[in-house]
């Protein structure tokens, strides 16, 4: 039998990509980051990185507003940008410092989210699906780490990225999210190509986990 007729597609795409899912959560440097290992600059140096992300995921939604495919998922109460830039004003403390710089697998996640913003509106949706979902599940995990390890004030700067003001009820948010993606206007053709995207984003994301994991090892 045919999956994606056996399955809603939240869940398929659930289960495709549990394996990527699971290798990013389990990272040298996200493990090494949550169990406190590393410092502070760590943590602001992968902020950095998030906000290019974020910059191509936000900077193109209102183009794909309107989008049959993408449109319904572009939701405001969901944009992160501004809180990620008062998060790295804090960061970088009051005598301010260098614009962020991204790496260069962090330039290539970013590259790939914008082209499908530009070309294929069902890609966008799968990068929008990995990284927002992602952090409605997994935001309060880091937000509480990063608040007890580093002394940022609850819910404050340094950790607005992962407070969700909008959204007041998140694990409905979510059942929405996927009642979306189960009504996607699409055949099951370009539905695997979503899956494969959104695997393609999980590994985009470890890439720049390993990229930052070279950059902060930890000493021996």
């Amino acid at each position: 039998m045919d999956p994606l007729s056996s399955h809603s597609f939240s869940s398929l795409l659930r289960s495709a990509t549990r394996e990527q899912h699971k290798a990013a959560e389990t990272s040298t440097f996200m493990s090494d980051l949550l169990g406190g290992r590393l410092g502070v600059a760590a943590y602001a140096r992968y902020t950095e990185q998030l906000w290019f992300v974020y910059e191509a995921l936000e900077s193109t939604a209102e183009r794909l507003a309107a989008d049959p495919v993408a449109g319904p998922f572009i939701r405001p109460e969901l944009f992160r940008l501004p809180a990620l830039e008062r998060d790295l004003a804090h960061l970088r403390g009051p005598g301010g410092q260098a614009a962020p710089s991204a790496l260069p697998a962090t330039r290539a996640y970013a590259d790939r989210v914008r082209e499908c913003a530009e070309r294929w509106p069902g890609g966008y949706v799968a990068h929008h699906y990995t990284r927002y979902l992602g952090d409605l599940s997994g935001g309060r995990i880091i937000r509480d780490r990063a608040e007890r390890t580093w002394g940022f004030a609850e819910k404050g700067d340094g950790v607005r990225f992962y407070v969700f003001d909008a959204i007041p009820d998140p694990a409905a948010f979510k059942r929405g999210y996927r009642q979306l993606l189960d009504r996607m206007g699409v055949d099951d053709l370009e539905k695997q190509r979503v899956v494969s995207e959104c695997r393609r984003a999980f590994e985009l994301n470890t890439a720049v986990f390993r990229a930052l994991g070279e950059e902060f090892p930890l000493s021996a």
